[in-house]
């Protein structure tokens, strides 16, 4: 694995294991945030091995897999897209205090199990 390849998939995996601790901690909001941050680095970790250029600085999830060459299914774009609307939610102050408070453990649960899944998906075209 290619140096900045790997420096993407090591970032991915660590989001990912923080998304576990917050399911956890009970921070369910940064479940959705860590979740969404595992997938945009592994997709990014995806770009660069395809492309030995760096990924593009964005933060939309399928566009990201565009970049990466993927045939996603509406399923997958789908969550693609889920995720996505996380990561805006959780980005701004006035969004993030509203939304924490509406995330229920089992929104968490289900984000961060599809969200594995997904990353095993990703880390297979490695």
């Amino acid at each position: 694995m290619r140096d900045a390849t790997k420096y993407w998939v090591d970032h991915a995996r660590y989001d990912l294991d923080t998304a576990r601790a917050m399911l956890e901690s009970g921070r369910h909001l940064y479940v959705l945030f860590c979740c969404q941050q595992a997938v945009e680095k592994m997709l990014k970790a995806l770009v660069a091995n395809k492309t030995q250029q760096l990924p593009p600085r964005v933060h939309q999830l399928v566009r990201l897999a565009q970049a990466a060459g993927l045939e996603v299914d509406e399923r997958r774009a789908d969550f693609l897209r889920e995720l996505s609307a996380y990561y805006v939610q959780t980005r701004y102050p006035e969004e993030s205090a509203a939304q924490g408070l509406r995330i229920r453990v089992e929104t968490a649960r289900r984000i961060l199990e599809v969200t594995e899944e997904t990353m095993r998906w990703l880390e297979s075209m490695l």
